[in-house]
């Protein structure tokens, strides 16, 4: 793979996105051998005072000796303690730099990515396509309302509607009258009307005939 990506220059896009990220490791491998460097330093300086305290009063030509390996420790620890802060610095600085770099390099593929999605689109184009649209949507709505006033189907005509209503309320008003037992005489049938008049006509019959029976039982006894 790592020959295919040289052919293209891959390979070295890569080594120099890379290069900062390696040289940051670089730096801190160094910076742990002098801390490493410093505490050795500190041990020895710390072995010669203790050496120096113990010949103070009984060799002063070993405790002086062993005060000027503790200055040349403290010289070193002095320049590794300068070392430290200078790759410190470094590092950070670095790290800085290469957030910097890679945040800026994602705005510019943020910007890239809005630039291909929005495309040719521009605010006139927009106002555009939204007046297209509400026309078509103006149109729409004519069309619906041209649809709903055509009448399909017979045409009925209003007075025979009419008449249907009025035949209905009336028979409604007779139904009222019939449950609260108000009914007019001229709301009761014909039929029922009709053989009220026949019994009038009969009940005078009825009567003469009783009449006459009756007057045929008093002759008989009179006889």
């Amino acid at each position: 793979m790592s020959g295919i990506w040289g052919w293209f220059g891959g390979g070295a896009a890569q080594k120099r996105k890379d290069t900062p990220k390696n040289v940051i490791l670089d730096l801190r491998t160094n910076l742990e051998m002098l801390q490493k460097r410093e505490a050795h330093i500190l041990r020895q300086i710390e072995e010669q005072e203790k050496e120096a305290r113990k010949h103070v009063n009984t060799n002063k030509t070993a405790a002086k000796n062993a005060l000027r390996r503790k200055k040349v420790y403290e010289g070193n620890l002095e320049k590794t303690m300068n070392h430290i802060e200078t790759l410190e610095i470094q590092i950070n600085a670095i790290e800085s730099a290469n957030i910097n770099k890679e945040t800026f390099e994602a705005m510019q593929r943020a910007s890239e990515a809005m630039k291909s999605i929005h495309g040719k689109l521009t605010p006139e184009k927009v106002d555009e396509a939204m007046e297209k649209l509400q026309e078509h949507n103006q149109l729409n709505e004519e069309i619906a309302a041209a649809i709903g006033s055509v009448n399909i189907g017979q045409s009925i005509d209003d007075g025979e509607l009419d008449a249907e209503l009025d035949e209905l309320m009336a028979k409604d008003l007779e139904d009222k009258m019939l449950e609260t037992g108000t009914v007019h005489a001229d709301r009761l049938p014909s039929v029922a009307t009709g053989e009220l008049k026949n019994n009038k006509g009969k009940a005078p019959a009825v009567e003469d005939d009783e009449e006459a029976e009756l007057n045929r039982l008093k002759a008989e006894m009179a006889m």
